[in-house]
């Protein structure tokens, strides 16, 4: 899949401290915020209303009669999280944070061959086993050229949630903690989704025209793609410590236990895609085969990929 690759307008790292709020909020996907508090569904254009009783009613009003009391509890839990953005914004209580980096890169088979500080990284990658819908089995590494290629990397947190979420924990107040820990989550994603956007855009620059859609960007109606570390497409949870060793994430705040988590909670990490026809995709199911393969690729045992691999065996 070689294709014309755009250089970015700057190798190495990048990172921003106390990203504007306002910014960030935009591009919160409630549909996940919801689905966190239990309340599937599509609730198009609740971002949108005012605060008037008119344009509550009006809006649940779409609703069937049996949906409508499931989105009058997930109207009262968006105002809840309004008043919360604006503690947020007075109180100084959380700040936002990215690190990210653009470097040389190639690829070697299944292998992504990453360059950087006179280093280089060798970052494997797994195969689908079934293909998807368009007949292909994918790996990340099909959207790297063999050779002249540029990949990136990012990390976003949120600082400050844990403190005030145990502050509410302290005052018995379990509601409004929970309410601080799922809505930093979706900051946390939200950041990582403008930053893409920034990167698309500005950093990198592959797409300098794109308009800045909200709605099509979070249907991720755009060019490139941005995998998340334990992800379908990227699901070793160890990579993780490979991406830390090109980012710094303790610049951010960013701690990474044992495990492969990261703490703050509200933290998401993940790789740079510009290639025109990369796409989202899930490995799924591997064999022994593939994962004898990729265990010595990564230069572990077949014992320890299993345990970060657990789900695809």
């Amino acid at each position: 899949m070689n294709t014309i690759a755009v250089k970015p307008k700057k190798l190495g790292l990048i990172q921003l401290d106390n990203i504007n709020l306002k910014e960030i909020v935009p591009f919160i996907d409630w549909n996940f915020f919801f689905l966190a508090w239990r309340l599937p569904g599509k609730y198009e254009g609740i971002e949108n209303l005012c605060d008037c009783v008119s344009c509550e009613v009006g809006w649940l009003q779409q609703f069937p009669e049996n949906n409508r009391t499931k989105a009058e509890e997930a109207l009262k839990l968006f105002r809840d999280a309004q008043q919360m953005l604006q503690l947020f914004l007075q109180k100084k209580s959380i700040s936002i944070h990215a690190i990210f980096g653009f470097f040389k890169a190639v690829s070697q088979g299944e292998d992504i061959i990453i360059n950087y500080d006179d280093k280089t990284l060798v970052l494997p990658t797994l195969r689908q086993q079934h293909p998807s819908s368009d007949g292909f089995c994918y790996s990340l590494s099909d959207f790297i050229n063999t050779e002249n290629d540029y990949v990136g990397a990012f990390a976003t947190t949120v600082e400050g949630a844990e403190a005030l979420a145990e502050n509410f924990e302290k005052q018995n107040d379990l509601y409004q903690a929970i309410l601080v820990k799922t809505l930093s989550d979706r900051l946390a994603e939200a950041a990582a989704e403008w930053l893409h956007y920034k990167v698309r855009t500005e950093y990198w620059g592959y797409a300098l025209d794109e308009p800045l859609a909200v709605k099509d960007i979070l249907k991720g109606k755009y060019q490139g793609i941005r995998p998340a570390v334990g992800y379908p497409s990227l699901p070793d949870q160890s990579i993780i410590f490979e991406l830390n060793s090109l980012l710094p994430f303790d610049k951010i705040g960013i701690r990474l236990t044992e495990n492969g988590a990261m703490y703050p909670n509200a933290s998401v990490c993940g790789l740079y895609f510009s290639h025109p026809k990369s796409k989202y995709f899930m490995i799924g199911k591997i064999n022994d085969e593939q994962l004898e393969d990729y265990a010595r690729r990564r230069g572990k045992t077949v014992e320890e990929m299993k345990k970060w691999l657990a789900g695809n065996i």
